[in-house]
């Protein structure tokens, strides 16, 4: 059970001391982390997943999430992730101030059905409207814990060509969605990955850590 935990623990021992990345994600065989609509009916939790999460968020403090992840989270009332500080990154400065307040930019099939977060600032969260990478390069030279990227697909794109991820964690799920919101975006450039860790879970999900190579 700790063997996912510990070799992202291992891995964070850095020379240059700077703090870690990691891209977090759950997604399915055919590599999607949502359906079209952000619909993610198709997650399974289980305790062995809860074990692995709770392990892994001990070992960072700051959550990096897209504008559109972080949309679908408050339409189901969730306005941030506890234990750590959540930054949330959107291009425009007028949905930026919509985000501060936790209101929706815009409703969705799947946003209609749930019940959106009370509109109110939440301290946990802090909303960026500048450049992701420059203040994600002044973020890892800070001191403290891991930092893990949830969600957002153009961001881990920003992030990944700006050579800012160290390592990819994730819950692959025995599932082939047909369409949705791809796992990863095209890149400039190709990304080579070292295995870490990888354990098979009941019922066929695996979870896999990957290390970028340098």
């Amino acid at each position: 059970m700790h063997c996912l935990t510990t070799s992202i623990q291992y891995s964070g021992e850095r020379l240059n001391h700077m703090r870690k990345v990691t891209l977090g994600l759950a997604n399915s065989l055919d590599n999607y982390i949502a359906r079209k609509d952000g619909g993610s009916d198709w997650l399974h939790w289980s305790k062995e997943v809860a074990e692995i999460s709770e392990n892994f968020m001990k070992t960072v403090d700051a959550i990096l999430i897209g504008r559109k992840t972080y949309e679908v989270m408050l339409a189901f009332g969730q306005t941030s992730y506890p234990g750590a500080k959540n930054y949330v990154f959107s291009h425009s400065k007028k949905r930026a101030e919509k985000l501060k307040k936790n209101q929706p930019i815009k409703k969705s099939a799947i946003t209609k059905k749930m019940t959106p977060a009370k509109k109110s600032s939440d301290k946990n969260v802090e909303v960026i409207s500048g450049d992701a990478v420059e203040f994600v390069k002044k973020l890892k030279r800070k001191q403290g814990k891991g930092i893990v990227v949830f969600g957002g697909g153009e961001l881990a794109k920003s992030l990944f060509e700006a050579d800012l991820i160290d390592e990819v964690a994730l819950n692959i799920h025995p599932v082939l969605l047909g369409s949705g919101i791809p796992l990863f975006h095209e890149m400039k450039k190709q990304i080579d990955l070292e295995l870490l860790d990888s354990k098979i879970l009941k019922g066929g999900y695996l979870v896999v850590t990957y290390r970028v190579k340098r």
